[in-house]
């Protein structure tokens, strides 16, 4: 492409609304952020235990830096499986009731592996239309054969099932949606499915908050581990670290392991980051005061926003989306929202389908935080956005 191409498409972007750039800023302790010099409630962050700021795991971190080093050096089948990786496995089969896990550079890199490896050619992949778009892009290389059904629409996968009765199935989708917020009955799904129709479930918006000890989604519906063939999850969102894993039975994780290019390819996490990891699941499994903190927020940030009318989506997450006509109200919405002190980032299409302000819930975040949200969204609030 000609440089005059990419500049007139950049222009386009602009003028659509749907220019992206990134923000310099620092997180701050209590759900707070730094910016252009201000201090602001962040309301747009994954730090949904607030887990990120506490101190013990800071100090797991560095002390780990300091004990087993920062750098992996290598791929897990070269040099980079070492014994805090080896640890951090272990930790989590415990925790989740797994026989085996892998560790990926990233959820996106861990979900692209689970569907590449795990959905055969012959084989028909039903995928909710809104799954995050490191599912999305695996559609896009043309190797797999797909249909996605309406969003949460069981009704509408269970035609599809029918209609494939005579075709192998693999069904994927989202345990906590990362843009709605709603949450998938994963044993209403599959009880859809019969034992010869695998699950594959990216719950890396449940793990951590829901179900006992934080174990995800599933786990909150009533389903257990070993009725998934693989669930792949992360580290960069409750858990407050980076990297991203898939968990299941050992056959299905050693196949992984062997047809994965993510895998196989890419430097293994930091070993630190891993040993702070562990720290970071125990803290996350013994403090059930922080997922009981952050219900009662979300519980009082719904009463608010739902007395004042703003027009709330059905998510009884942490994620808590306000729809937009337009990319432009959304836009100045935030703008308008900043000025008030209140950072809450406008999410536009192609990632969603409408326009939103898609408000994250913290258990760093206090009542007078949340009051000081809804009447900064009140305040700010374009007309066009109407209510409810």
């Amino acid at each position: 492409m000609q440089l005059s191409e990419m500049q007139q498409w950049l222009a386009q972007r602009r003028d659509q609304g749907l220019y992206r750039q990134e923000q310099l800023l620092q997180p701050l302790p209590e759900g707070q952020l730094s910016f252009d010099g201000q201090t602001l409630l962040n309301f747009s962050g994954n730090d949904y235990l607030g887990l990120a700021n506490a101190p013990s795991l800071r100090q797991a971190f560095a002390d780990a830096a300091l004990s087993v080093g920062s750098a992996a050096t290598g791929s897990p089948l070269v040099t980079g499986f070492q014994p805090a990786h080896a640890e951090l496995c272990s930790v989590l089969c415990d925790w989740l009731g797994v026989e085996a896990v892998l560790l990926f550079s990233s959820g996106f890199a861990a979900n692209q592996a689970m569907l590449s490896a795990l959905v055969a050619s012959d084989e028909l992949l039903l995928l909710d239309k809104y799954c995050h778009a490191s599912m999305q892009d695996v559609l896009m290389h043309g190797k797999l054969r797909f249909k996605r059904f309406p969003h949460q629409d069981f009704q509408a996968l269970g035609q599809l099932l029918v209609k494939a009765q005579d075709k192998a199935v693999v069904v994927a989708t989202e345990g906590v949606f990362s843009m709605d917020g709603d949450i998938t009955d994963t044993q209403a799904l599959l009880a859809l499915l019969s034992a010869q129709q695998p699950l594959l479930l990216d719950d890396a918006h449940g793990i951590g908050v829901l179900g006992e000890e934080g174990r995800g989604s599933w786990q909150h519906c009533g389903a257990k581990a070993t009725q998934l063939q693989c669930l792949m999850a992360n580290f960069g969102k409750a858990l407050a670290g980076q990297g991203g894993f898939l968990a299941g039975c050992r056959d299905v994780i050693d196949y992984i392991r062997q047809q994965s290019r993510h895998y196989i390819y890419s430097t293994a996490l930091s070993p630190a980051l891993c040993q702070a990891m562990v720290h970071s699941i125990e803290l996350c499994r013994r403090e059930q005061w922080r997922r009981d903190k952050l219900a009662e927020n979300i519980a009082l940030f719904r009463a608010g926003a739902l007395a004042e009318g703003l027009p709330l989506c059905a998510s009884l997450t942490a994620i808590q989306p306000l729809l937009c006509p337009d990319n432009g109200s959304a836009m100045l919405w935030s703008q308008a929202l900043k000025q008030a002190g209140i950072w809450l980032t406008a999410i536009r299409p192609p990632t969603v389908p409408q326009a939103r302000l898609r408000i994250c819930l913290s258990a760093a975040h206090s009542p007078a935080q949340i009051a000081k949200l809804i009447g900064a969204l009140i305040k700010t609030r374009p007309a066009a956005t109407g209510s409810n």
